[in-house]
């Protein structure tokens, strides 16, 4: 590491003079060995560095750390005294020849730096050319359908891209020590850069993350050299992705133009690429914590904060706050015209909000550049004469790039933070918003009493951004769709305050423990993991993939009526009624699972029915269903499927089977937790004698997909246990033996026969695989003699799909609507006392 680093390309069309021969490919280079640590090279296009000429007219330049570069808070977050980190990349000035040997030895021995030099027509063509012009509008789904839209193909500008990522190869080959240094590549500007590597080393241990949207197949087919970036890809040993729809793409593209096929093992999504297993990693990039809450203690971040209080809530105005790049894809124009209807719409909101539009320089040039800064002050005028009036404009349009601390007070004063992209590969604005809102102490005081009371904020965001699916308590909007985004931002200035705190805490909850280190420790760990042994793994295949799918239905399946149920209430006289909760009273993407008052005045009235008996049939904790159900004295509730029951509040808890031991806990918590770490937005629930690995706030294909990945694994190594394996509505299950809703309908049953209660009415509603044991057992029970001959039976299942149940209604809000005109039909026949 001490020697000089020779300059690769000082004149263009020059390159470096190190043979390029295939067969000259190593696996090794001894030399190159400098310690015993471990060493992570980040290879990106641009260093972590600030570069300043020196201001005292002498020759030469200063350097200093960027602190707001991703790939210096990997060091900051990951580096330790045994973990050395190297970077190639440009500069972001460029160096004359005759200073670049000198500047490349500064930067190696004081940061650990390697610049790759490239002459000016060079980067232009390869950045501002093919990368900004033809790439990344592609990425972004925008097709050049005309010259003025995106760029047409440019075999110049490609060949510029590919002796560009060459160069970067020579630079990474003169430092690298290829049996143990592990090389991470970033984004798309560097995407042949693997094959280049893999080349030379051919066990080179090689990561790849691309941080913007990968477009799904249609889009990226177009492109003439498609598969030269494909396969440049995967000559990396591990790909990442912000999210599962990039990565579905990606592989639906490798499986349509290079017919390779992916499957997974153990979590793990994998591609077999002549022989050799590419992995597949799933994983957003979070914020750096430390580096923002440093900056909410700031002095002047403080300052900045009481005056927007003063300048907002002083005056009794709700702060709603867009913070984007002044790109075509970010949305500017579409948030502006959405706060113009919202003010049509709610002419009560005049003088009251304000949208403070923060918009930060592009990163790319071109005319598309200058027509979305036309067309945002132009619809920022005419918003302020139309709607404004002396001391109040609706919309505050910050361009100049304001200090990071001064963004930082705006998060903090604002009520509300909108990012309407159009497309974005993950955009961190929402994630520095939550942080920014949960404040400290010495905020809360600047920001009043109210301040102290639980946390809040609202996020409205666009479906098309890669931190959307991580956001599950965001308002999620189409930004193209002015009336909804309006809709939505009144929504988020209107919604209770406790909703507000709910989702502001479940926020926070994620983006505090899913930050910039969460996010580099996990991929390095996958990337070790996959160069340890992927020459031996075993894959097996799940059929992952497609959203298309079938739906077959039995004739006789039909809605539920109204009409229907009530005549057969109200001519019967001894009716049992079973409820599952989540997904049946409770919707399954509710935030708050507490039980509302409406739902058990419902089931109170219900209860006092003599006639009736009502009973929760929950897969839930009996703790949580006792606490939730107090106040219903008479309702009978079943907890964890059925193991725990009891007829009404006052009684004991009975247990359906005889005591289980729970020993096996010990063999599958760690399954689940491998699971848990490999697909985000998952996570384990204990209960006293069963477990359920949750993947609701998953992405739906992708936790589907590790859920039929995960049953098999499940029941292979839990194949001598007295449990059994259950996949069920976004939930795998293990429980004990002979547990089931059917035992709690059968036991019902038997105990209203024993009581001579011989019901002619029974009614079973669920949602999910366990309920349908329950529909069969009240089915069956027709021709038996647990219930009356003749008796109106009624099994049915929350939505159109296949079923033991013979009728359906379509969601939970029709189902609540049709036990309140039970409970109304119950109330009017209770005899008055």
């Amino acid at each position: 590491m001490s020697r000089r680093i020779p300059r690769i390309m000082t004149v263009a069309g020059i390159m470096s003079d190190i043979d390029d021969d295939g067969s000259d490919s190593v696996s090794s280079d001894p030399s190159s060995s400098s310690s015993h640590k471990d060493r992570i090279i980040i290879v990106a296009n641009q260093l972590p560095i600030k570069v300043h000429k020196k201001t005292d007219n002498s020759k030469g330049w200063t350097f200093s750390w960027d602190d707001n570069s991703l790939y210096l808070q990997l060091k900051d977050c990951l580096g330790d005294e045994d973990t050395e980190f190297i970077y190639v990349g440009c500069l972001k000035e460029e160096i004359h020849p005759n200073d670049q040997d000198e500047v490349s030895q500064i930067l190696l021995e004081t940061f650990k730096c390697v610049p790759t030099f490239l002459p000016p027509d060079l980067y232009s063509r390869y950045y501002h050319g093919f990368c900004k012009q033809q790439l990344w509008p592609l990425f972004h789904y925008m097709l050049p359908l005309s010259p003025d839209l995106g760029g047409r193909f440019n075999r110049s500008l490609w060949q510029a891209y590919v002796s560009v990522n060459k160069i970067f190869a020579d630079r990474i080959m003169e430092v690298i020590n290829p049996e143990d240094d592990f090389v991470w590549v970033h984004d798309y500007h560097l995407m042949v850069l693997p094959t280049f590597l893999r080349k030379r080393f051919n066990r080179v241990k090689l990561g790849f993350f691309l941080h913007s949207p990968f477009p799904s197949s249609e889009i990226y087919k177009t492109l003439p050299i498609r598969e030269e970036i494909l396969r440049g890809l995967l000559n990396s040993d591990l790909i990442g992705f912000h999210t599962f729809d990039y990565a579905r793409h990606f592989l639906s593209c490798c499986s349509r133009m290079l017919g390779i096929s992916y499957e997974s093992k153990r979590g793990y999504i994998g591609l077999d690429y002549y022989g050799r297993t590419v992995s597949i990693k799933i994983l957003p990039v979070g914020i750096h914590m430390g580096q923002l809450q440093s900056v909410l203690s700031l002095p002047e971040t403080e300052a900045k904060v009481a005056e927007l209080v003063k300048q907002f809530s002083g005056q009794g105005r709700t702060l709603l706050l867009g913070v984007d790049d002044m790109d075509i894809f970010k949305g500017i124009s579409l948030k502006l015209l959405a706060m113009e209807q919202l003010l049509l719409q709610h002419p009560e909101k005049k003088g009251k909000v304000v949208l403070v539009q923060i918009a930060l320089p592009a990163r790319g040039k071109g005319k598309d550049v200058k027509e979305v800064q036309d067309e945002m002050y132009a619809t920022v005028k005419r918003i302020n004469e139309t709607f404004g009036e002396p001391g109040y404009d609706p919309v505050i349009l910050i361009d100049q790039p304001p200090k990071f601390y001064e963004r930082v007070a705006y998060y903090v004063a604002a009520e509300c933070c909108l990012v309407t992209a159009v497309r974005d590969g993950m955009n961190l604005i929402p994630y520095e918003y939550v942080i920014s809102r949960q404040g400290n102490e010495r905020l809360n005081k600047i920001l009043g009493p109210e301040a102290s009371t639980p946390k809040k904020s609202m996020l409205v965001v666009s479906e098309f951004i890669g931190c959307s699916p991580s956001l599950s308590g965001a308002i999620r909007v189409n930004p193209w769709n002015i009336d909804v985004v309006a809709e939505a931002m009144e929504s988020a200035i209107e919604m209770p305050e406790p909703e507000k705190q709910l989702r502001h805490e479940k926020h926070y909850k994620y983006v505090s423990t899913h930050d910039v280190s969460y996010w580099g420790k996990s991929f390095l760990q996958d990337l070790e993991r996959t160069c340890k042994d992927h020459v031996r793994r075993r894959c097996w295949g799940i059929g992952f993939g497609l959203s298309f799918r079938v739906v077959a239905l039995d004739p006789n399946f039909r809605k539920l009526a109204m009409e229907h149920i009530v005549s057969a209430f109200k001519r019967t006289t001894t009716r049992a009624i079973l409820l599952d909760y989540d997904g049946t009273l409770m919707p399954q993407n509710s935030i708050d699972k507490k039980p509302s008052s409406k739902t058990l005045d419902i089931l109170n009235s219900l209860c006092r029915d003599k006639n009736n008996v009502v009973f929760i049939v929950s897969s839930r904790p009996r703790s949580k269903l006792d606490a939730w159900f107090s106040s219903c004295d008479k309702l009978g509730i079943a907890a964890e499927h059925g193991y725990f029951m009891r007829m009404k509040r006052d009684e004991e808890w009975e247990t359906s089977i005889p005591a289980v031991e729970c020993n096996w806990k010990q063999i599958a918590e760690p399954v689940m937790q491998l699971y848990t770490e490999t697909t985000d937005g998952s996570m384990i629930e204990l209960k006293e004698t069963s477990m359920g690995w949750c993947y609701e706030d998953a992405d739906p294909d992708f936790g589907s997909c590790q859920a039929k990945e995960l049953l098999g694994h499940l029941e292979s190594v839990l194949a001598n246990e007295p449990v059994t394996v259950k996949s069920d509505s976004n939930c795998v299950e293990v429980k004990p033996q002979g547990v089931s809703k059917g035992l709690v309908a059968k036991r019902l049953l038997s105990s209203m026969q024993e009581r001579g209660m011989l019901p002619d009415f029974v009614l079973c509603i669920g949602d999910d695989r366990s309920d349908e044991d329950m529909f069969e057992v009240i089915s069956s029970s027709t021709t038996g003699p647990s219930i009356a001959p003749n008796a109106e039976v009624f099994a049915c299942t929350v939505g159109r799909k296949p079923s033991k149940a013979k009728y359906y209604l379509d969601d939970t809000a029709e189902i609540v609507r049709l036990m309140k005109g039970l409970a109304s039909v119950s109330e009017l026949m209770i005899p008055i006392l």
